[in-house]
This record gives structure tokens, C-alpha cells and sequence, in this order.
């Protein structure tokens, strides 16, 4: 997933993300850190996860961080700070002007690390991606536009679970309870899976009058059924060797007649609301769990039963894809994010963030960075 908007949004936000690659330190980092050798404090222990307290020098990379880009992502999670956190938000803020090396010094003695284990056996955790999509839609139906997004039907509570994927697409009843509730129309039945897995996205829009407008499409419910992996159900049935997106598509093309059994093998649907996209909005991505704007390359989702949303947090994952050694905040979570050593990157948005997310599958270590 990408590198953070440091000092604002880029000038093209909707076509110009740049890579997750480390980013250069805008003032010499020392060489080494400063340590406190008085005793370390008591281990913690969370639902899901141990926190083993650690020196400021086991953190690799600590160093060489250009922590100005984190400095956007924590100054969001100070807009819904939790109890631990709100009273380091008035320094929090007043450091995003700060250099490097001064942010460095007051996380050295404002906080500390722990690292991040599960409460079984140690072993390598996961990393993966997330990314939000950018797609060409319209407002209204039409031959070249045919695959609706909805929004949530009325009386979506009322039944649990809702209508599967597939009776949506068959069942008169379903059909009807969503009659009218088309926000937008898509091209491909493929890219509108996309959008529900990644949770939001931001479209395109042509409008009736044929004006075109940046919109963007967040979650807002489901369908209350269990979600399976498109990817998985083709791999166990030999059809494809790479489960990623282009392979993905590459298969429905040479396959359309297969297109809905691949489709209804994940029952789960996603509805969603429409947000208008400021510039300002459109320097972030969309809002995550704690109900703050994402910011590429610098937020990730996290089991809140292991880290709490709102947390700085050390994190360490060695290619084979992109290597990372940087500050992230535990911005959100997902329904396959679970367990102590798991997290998803948040990539971005557009093709290149897509690209990213959708290869990055590797080791990963995690440390809390916990206030003293």
C-alpha cells in the first residue's frame, strides 16, 4: 500500500500515488538510539495478544524512519483519540511542524515499546494489502452500464442474514426490496466485486447531463452473510495458478458462462453510501474503523482485541514485495484480520495501489508503542 501525503495531498490524487517504499529522512536520523537503561516496565496482556516490553534499539529501523509521514496519520487518530492517547495529542499536534529528529526524541521519552505476541506459540505473523479502487461509472442504467451498486434496502435489519449473493441476483423477493435502491451502475460484474470486498471505493461518475464527477462509495452494511474468497474457490478447483486480480479477470474472460458460479461462491454482498470527495478528502482514503480517514502507506487494520484502534505501532515486514520498516496507526480492521501478528496495509487508491495490495502476502513483526 502506498506512501503517505506528507505537508498535504498530492497535486493529482486520483492518478498519482507513489510506491510504499521507505522514505528518505528529511534530517540526519542518529546513527544509534539513546537508551534508557532503567528497568523495563511489567509485560501487558490483551484478549488476543501478549505486549513484551522492549529497548527503543530492538525496533530495526527505528533510526531511519521519515516519521513526518506517519505525522498525518497520528494527527487523524487525535480526532478520535481514545483515553490513553487524547493527552499526547496537544504535543502530537504541535510536532507535525517539527523536524524529524525532534520527533524521534519525544517519542523516545514519551513512550514505549512492546512487542507484539501471541498468547500461543511464537511464530511469523502476516501481513497483506488493501487498496480503494477507482472506477468509470454512471448514474443511470444503460447498455454499457449494467451492474448496479445499492444501497442498504429498507428492512435489511429485520431479516439476518439477508438474501445471498445469488438470490439477489434470482429471487424475485430479493430483487424487489432492492428496486430503487441503485446508486450507481458499473461495467463489470468483476470490478463491483472488488469494490464490496475492499470495503469502498471511489468512482467516476457520469452523471444524467453527461458531467463527470469524483464520488466516493463507503461501506455502509451487508448482508450479514459469511464471506469466501473468489480466489480460493478457483485455486481448489485448478482453474487458475494465481489468485490475483488480473488473473482473476483473465479467467472470467475465457470463462463467461462460469461467471456467476464464481460469483455466488462468496455469498456475502456489500451496500454502500455515497460521500462527496473535497480535495481535501481526496488527499486521504476513506474512513476506517476508528472513524478516521485512512492515510496510504501509514494505516493499517488490526484485530482490536489484540491492538487498540489509535495506536502507533512499529512495524517490520521483509519483501518479497516491498520492504518495511516504518510508523503505521491501527486505524481499522477487517473480518480476516484476526489474531496478534496480522495486519492489512492500506495501499491507496487506483491501479498501482491495486497492484500493491493485491501481491503483498508476507512475514511480519509488530511492536506497540505504548505512552509511559
Amino acid at each position: 500500500m502506498l506512501s503517505s501525503c506528507a505537508g498535504g495531498p498530492p497535486r493529482n490524487p486520483e492518478t498519482a500515488p507513489v510506491l510504499a517504499t521507505p522514505g528518505a529522512p528529511t534530517d540526519t536520523a542518529p546513527a544509534t538510539i539513546a537508551e534508557d537503561m532503567g528497568p523495563l516496565p511489567p509485560m501487558l496482556q490483551q484478549a488476543k495478544s501478549r505486549w513484551v516490553p522492549v529497548r527503543w534499539s530492538a525496533l530495526p529501523g527505528f533510526a531511519d524512519d521519515a516519521l513526518y509521514e506517519a505525522w498525518n496519520a497520528w494527527i487523524k487518530s487525535c480526532e478520535r483519540p481514545g483515553a490513553v492517547f487524547a493527552p499526547l495529542c496537544p504535543d502530537i499536534r504541535v510536532l507535525s511542524l517539527a523536524s524529524g529528529a525532534q520527533q524521534r526524541e519525544w517519542m523516545l521519552q514519551r513512550l514505549q515499546p512492546y512487542r507484539v505476541e501471541p498468547l500461543g506459540t511464537v511464530g511469523d505473523g502476516l501481513l497483506t494489502g488493501y487498496f480503494e479502487p477507482v472506477m468509470q461509472a454512471s448514474r443511470t442504467r444503460s447498455p454499457d452500464f449494467q451492474i448496479p451498486l445499492y444501497r442498504p434496502p429498507p428492512g435489511l435489519a429485520d431479516r439476518k442474514p439477508w438474501f445471498t449473493r445469488q438470490e439477489i441476483d434470482t429471487l424475485p423477493e430479493a430483487r424487489a426490496a432492492l428496486r430503487g435502491q441503485e446508486i450507481a451502475w458499473l461495467s463489470d460484474p468483476v470490478d463491483a466485486l472488488v469494490l464490496q470486498i475492499q470495503g469502498s471505493g471511489r468512482l467516476r461518475m457520469i452523471e444524467p447531463g453527461g458531467a463527470q464527477r469524483t464520488v466516493r462509495m463507503a461501506f455502509a452494511a451487508t448482508n450479514n452473510q459469511p464471506y469466501a474468497s473468489v480466489g480460493r474457490w478457483l485455486l481448489d478447483r485448478g482453474q487458475v495458478a494465481d489468485a490475483s486480480w488480473p488473473a482473476i479477470k483473465n479467467w472470467v474472460a475465457q470463462n463467461p458462462q462460469r461467471l456467476n458460479d464464481m460469483l455466488w461462491s462468496n455469498p456475502r454482498t456489500v451496500f454502500f453510501r455515497e460521500e462527496p470527495l473535497s480535495d481535501l478528502d481526496a488527499g486521504f482514503g476513506p474512513r476506517g474503523a476508528q472513524g478516521v480517514p485512512l492515510t496510504p502507506g501509514r494505516s493499517i487494520a488490526v484485530d482490536r482485541e489484540s491492538i487498540p484502534y489509535g495506536t502507533p505501532v512499529w512495524l517490520v515486514s521483509p519483501g518479497p514485495v516491498v520492504e518495511l520498516r516504518r510508523l503505521v496507526l491501527a486505524q481499522d480492521t477487517g473480518s480476516a484480520i484476526t489474531g496478534a501478528l496480522r495486519a492489512d496495509y492500506f495501499a491507496g487508491w487506483g491501479p498501482q495501489a491495486g497492484e500493491l495490495a493485491g501481491r503483498l502476502k508476507q512475514p511480519l513483526q509488530l511492536w506497540v508503542l505504548w505512552p509511559k
